[in-house]
């Protein structure tokens, strides 16, 4: 059957599911549960996954670790395996009956994603393959995509699609490589007043390391980012602190420059451990994020059918604010991978994170954008499927880009 009528056919399905969809994105708005405790929120997505004929492995692995991760699958071993990713961890700290909220619009990544593979599987009598649904947790702290890297889950995955709400869509999206440190002073406790002498003041040590930060700034590159917090400093003004604790997160633009700051980083610390005479430990906090790699035949066949389906203003990406850190970036290393932030264009300007960002992630303004998205990447994954030429061009193309980085 024709490419064109295929694709109609997608927007046909993609209509009469909507509500479905939608519903999605509600019930996990109204559920917003933390990274690595999404317990109803991966039990709910892989009931609706399974009501739609997939064959669901919940969780994926059997692991503590990754209790809230699951993969939907659909289809046949043969042909082309293309993945699409959902997160479903919600943010603390917001105006909400628990506190948390979907202030970075996981519940619709989530909707969108599986909204994706929903519709696709309908079509999928006209081409051979496997698609899958990934539920991914946690990409706010620690990055369950790495996790499941290394348990397997991307085997034999040969495209991957994402999307992400934003203020502007961006095709060629970007991630900055990042990796959060502990560090850790110990010194010695002293009366402030009387003593002073005896004492090694771990607070000092710890103010140092971030002079000595602010101070290594001149002379990296304009795209690292430092930032830092102070997790322990003492427990009252008339003790000479012994211990000292700050938690420090390193971004650059590649992940082999992250490693060089790194270790200047690492550096201010043990500098600092030795001006005071404080004992300096650090470690590394979680996963280390990498960088995104695009490929540029896969951001254009989707441009066209994101344009097909009325998305149509571009942002470059170097038009485009300082991109933060996610995990998908290590799954760019991995297999071609479409990584996409869509614009809201809802009343007023969108950013994630922020308070306001709840009045829309849930709203006819996420809805309109959640069908454009499923219908332009069920589409792209559709093209691929029928295309077995053009996907190992890609992949090709993919393996090049690495190979160079």
């Amino acid at each position: 059957m024709d490419v064109k009528i295929l694709k109609e056919k997608l927007a046909g399905i993609e209509e009469s599911y909507r509500e479905t969809f939608q519903t999605m994105s509600d019930h996990l708005f109204h559920h917003p549960e933390l990274s690595g405790e999404e317990y109803d929120s991966a039990k709910y997505l892989a009931q609706v996954m399974e009501s739609f004929d997939f064959t669901v492995r919940f969780p994926y692995p059997d692991t503590q670790e990754l209790e809230t991760a699951f993969i939907a699958e659909f289809g046949t071993g043969d042909g082309p395996t293309i993945a699409f990713l959902a997160e479903y961890d919600a943010l603390p700290g917001y105006n909400t009956p628990s506190g948390n909220g979907h202030a970075c619009g996981h519940n619709w990544i989530a909707s969108t994603m599986c909204g994706s593979a929903i519709v696709l599987s309908k079509l999928q009598e006209h081409f051979d393959g496997r698609i899958l649904l990934i539920g991914t947790p946690a990409e706010e702290t620690y990055g369950g995509k790495i996790n499941m890297l290394k348990e397997g889950a991307f085997e034999g995955v040969d495209i991957v699609f994402q999307a992400h709400l934003a203020n502007e869509t961006v095709i060629d999206s970007a991630a900055l490589a990042m990796t959060d440190y502990e560090f850790e002073f110990i010194g010695k406790a002293a009366h402030a007043a009387s003593y002073p002498e005896n004492g090694i003041n771990a607070l000092d040590a710890v103010q140092l390391t971030f002079m000595g930060i602010n101070a290594l700034r001149q002379h990296v590159r304009q795209d690292v980012r430092i930032h830092g917090i102070v997790k322990e400093g003492g427990t009252a003004t008339n003790i000479t602190p012994d211990r000292g604790i700050c938690h420090i997160t390193v971004r650059s633009q590649d992940r082999e420059y992250l490693k060089h700051v790194s270790s200047r980083v690492i550096e201010c610390g043990r500098g600092a451990g030795i001006m005071t005479g404080a004992e300096f430990t650090y470690r590394q906090l979680g996963n280390s994020f990498d960088d995104l790699l695009n490929v540029p035949s896969l951001m254009e066949l989707t441009k066209m059918n994101f344009v097909d389906v009325g998305i149509t203003h571009f942002t470059s990406q170097k038009d485009a604010p300082t991109p933060g850190s996610t995990d998908i970036g290590n799954v760019s290393y991995n297999c071609p991978t479409l990584y996409v932030e869509v614009d809201l264009e809802a009343d007023k300007p969108f950013f994630v994170h922020e308070e306001e960002a709840l009045r829309y992630v849930n709203s006819h303004y996420a809805y309109v954008k959640m069908s454009q998205v499923i219908r332009a990447f069920s589409a792209s994954a559709l093209e691929l499927y029928l295309d077995p030429v053009r996907l190992e061009a890609i992949k090709r193309e993919h393996r090049q880009i690495r190979e160079k980085k």
